[in-house]
């Protein structure tokens, strides 16, 4: 039985990790990486079993979103919270995009933007060759979901009745400068994923318990790749980050941190 409070506080000291690595780094990408959060948190505890082979696997595609996955490998075990302070520093392991290299639990070496859904494609086409029934979650991006090879690899998953496949697009509606759909419309997007055969789940990315209950309806599909539509908000926790395409990247300053932290405190109690 998931316990949705507890995944919410959880989700929440994520958040407080984020915050922090930015802030001691001196770079980062804040907005997109609490906006996904939520849902990486969820992934994460209710599927990723570090400690099983084989078992899920999870390919972050908007590769920018990594001091969210670093978040919750620490939460794991998988790296230190004295580690987190290395974030983006030289010859530190958590650079600025997963690398299998240095932390081999990323699963995928992602950045260039619209690459990490094919990878997450062959993962499924391996996994059922070999009777492997554990999941592959591939977080996009809703800027990324304008790159060509992403829709080459939903045509393949359809193609392929990838039903052990994830797609979760984090849709914060802001990409580096401005709205994604005043650059490239994706609308209708559940249209248009039901067009391409897809098993559509549309919830708000934002709410643990809307998060849950979507990933529990995705482990009962069959025959179909699942898409889940996750509505966020792009720097969801903190207050000046909100709904801002400031903060798709940026370094945050002495007192912005205190802000910030003060919000999660907040949300919190």
């Amino acid at each position: 039985m998931v316990d949705i409070d507890n995944l919410k506080k959880l989700a929440n000291e994520n958040r407080k990790k984020i915050i922090e690595m930015i802030y001691k780094g001196k770079a980062g990408h804040p907005g997109g990486s609490l906006s996904v959060i939520d849902m990486l948190t969820a992934i994460y505890e209710m599927d990723v079993d570090f400690n099983t082979s084989p078992r899920s696997r999870v390919v972050l595609s908007k590769g920018h979103a990594v001091p969210a996955q670093y978040a919750v490998l620490c939460s794991k075990g998988i790296i230190s919270e004295e580690e987190l302070g290395t974030f983006r520093t030289i010859n530190s392991r958590l650079q600025g995009h997963p690398y299998t290299g240095t932390i081999p639990e990323v699963d995928a070496t992602t950045g260039l933007l619209g690459q990490g859904l094919s990878i997450a494609v062959g993962m499924a086409i391996t996994k059922r060759n070999k009777n492997d029934n554990s999941h592959v979650y591939a977080i996009l991006g809703d800027g990324e979901m304008q790159e060509g090879q992403i829709w080459e690899s939903l045509l393949q998953s359809a193609h392929y009745k990838l039903d052990n496949l994830i797609i979760v697009i984090d849709y914060n509606k802001l990409s580096s400068f401005d709205a994604v759909n005043d650059s490239i419309n994706l609308e209708p997007l559940v249209d248009k994923m039901r067009a391409f055969n897809f098993h559509v789940i549309e919830l708000d990315g934002n709410d643990m318990e809307q998060v849950v209950n979507g990933l529990n309806e995705a482990y009962t599909v069959n025959d179909k790749p699942i898409v889940i539509i996750s509505n966020t908000v792009k720097g969801k926790g903190v207050s000046f980050m909100e709904n801002n395409p400031k903060w798709h990247s940026g370094a945050i300053s002495d007192e912005e941190y205190k802000i910030a932290m003060n919000d999660l405190q907040k949300e919190e109690e």
